[in-house]
């Protein structure tokens, strides 16, 4: 695993210094790697691209004050030359959302400029066919992210317990909280309920989550279910009507 063929690298980068220090580890610890090319912008890219297809593109994202500019770079790379592996290695090391709108956009990895930088390892795996390479900075946010992700849907699954929350409980509170009115739930595929037996739910709802029997309207009912984690604000969907 740690010979690799020689292969063909593009790198497109534009804050020379930043390309001096790619280069450098490239040529002393990558020497399989020949850099056939380097870019500091779209356009150059594209002349570089079509003359001589790489094996791997190392991509910035952050090119000419733009974000977004290397995000297509690489959906455009992969749509025409979808052989060519995308490896991307940027210092946008806080932008969350253009992480997952490289994902989409086919990338096969993303190094994030900070801790150990590129490694032959990481390019050796993306050479190697891996998919989703990432570096330890990268993989610690994910992996946070997943570990809150399920906390919360286990927090979730806990409270309907807890509090006897059934599937037509968590529809109505849910589509409260969308801002439904109760005639509007009642039209719900698969709501076997009319008007007054959603206010007659709602009232069970009221002394289930508030005990102490204070009478409270459907905008406190809906802010207690999101306390307790019946309800989760990051998946308040509507179901399809």
């Amino acid at each position: 695993m740690n010979n690799m063929e020689p292969f063909k690298i593009i790198i497109v980068e534009d804050v020379p210094l930043e390309l001096k220090g790619t280069q450098g580890i490239i040529r002393n610890d990558i020497p399989e790697a020949e850099i056939i090319g380097t870019a500091d912008n779209e356009t150059a890219y594209w002349r570089l691209i079509k003359q001589q297809q790489p094996d791997l593109l190392l991509l910035d994202l952050g090119l000419g004050g733009s974000t977004t500019v290397g995000v297509e770079i690489c959906r455009q790379t992969k749509e025409m030359y979808p052989q060519v592996r995308v490896l991307i290695f940027t210092g946008e090391i806080l932008n969350e959302k253009l992480w997952v709108d490289v994902l989409d956009a086919g990338a096969d990895g993303i190094i994030l400029k900070t801790g150990e930088l590129l490694t032959r390892g990481d390019v050796l795996a993306v050479m190697s066919g891996k998919q989703l390479v990432f570096n330890e900075p990268i993989l610690k946010r994910i992996v946070d992210t997943f570990k809150r992700t399920v906390g919360s849907q286990l927090a979730k699954q806990e409270a309907l317990v807890n509090y006897e929350i059934d599937e037509y409980d968590e529809r109505f509170l849910r589509h409260l909280a969308l801002g439904y009115t109760k005639d509007q739930i009642t039209q719900l595929r698969g709501m076997p309920f009319g008007v007054k037996s959603l206010e007659k739910r709602q009232n069970e709802l009221v002394q289930k989550l508030f005990p102490d029997g204070r009478s409270v309207n459907a905008t406190r009912l809906v802010v207690r279910a999101l306390e307790l984690h019946i309800l989760d604000l990051d998946n308040l969907e509507p179901d399809d009507e």
